[in-house]
This record gives C-alpha cells, sequence and structure tokens, in this order.
C-alpha cells in the first residue's frame, strides 16, 4: 500500500473498526491499516496525533477524526472530496 494513503488506526476485535474498514473498503476508499493492539509504537503514534487512545482513528494527512462511527466517518470524507463509491 502507498505510503500516501490516509492511515487508518484499528484495534483487534473492535466493532466501530470493523464496521469503518468494512465501509472503507465497500466504497472503495483506499487507506493504509494499522492495528494498534500488538505494536506500542503505533499506539504511541495513535495517541500523539489524537491526544486519545480509542479506536477506530483516521489520520487524513494531518486531519484526524478520533473514536468515530460511520455517521461522522461520511461528513468527514466529504470535507476531503472524497466520492464514495456504491458497490
Amino acid at each position: 500500500m502507498s505510503a500516501d494513503y490516509p492511515i487508518l488506526y484499528v484495534k483487534a476485535g473492535c466493532p466501530w473498526c470493523h464496521e469503518a474498514v468494512s465501509f472503507l473498503d465497500e466504497h472503495g476508499v483506499s487507506y493504509r491499516e494499522v492495528d494498534v493492539s500488538a505494536d506500542q509504537g503505533a499506539f504511541d503514534e495513535l495517541r500523539r496525533k489524537s491526544g486519545q487512545t480509542k479506536a477506530p482513528t483516521l489520520d487524513w494527512h494531518g486531519d484526524v477524526l478520533a473514536d468515530f462511527g460511520v455517521e461522522e466517518l461520511v461528513p468527514f470524507l466529504q470535507k476531503h472530496d472524497v466520492k464514495l463509491e456504491d458497490n
């Protein structure tokens, strides 16, 4: 995956993370997934970027959406001019 993609921080077993991954995949949105469950460095990066420790968290090239559901994700993506594909 490209390093230019937004970063989606997730935790293993997190239902909201699974929902976010499914939504992004179903709508053709490219991203780089980082599981912070077993990677302390990634977890520290999540905390530094977002100021909190919850997932999912999406870092869209410096604009961070933390601890969100799909209802917050859609307007965030629209703000970044992301065209959602209907699959």
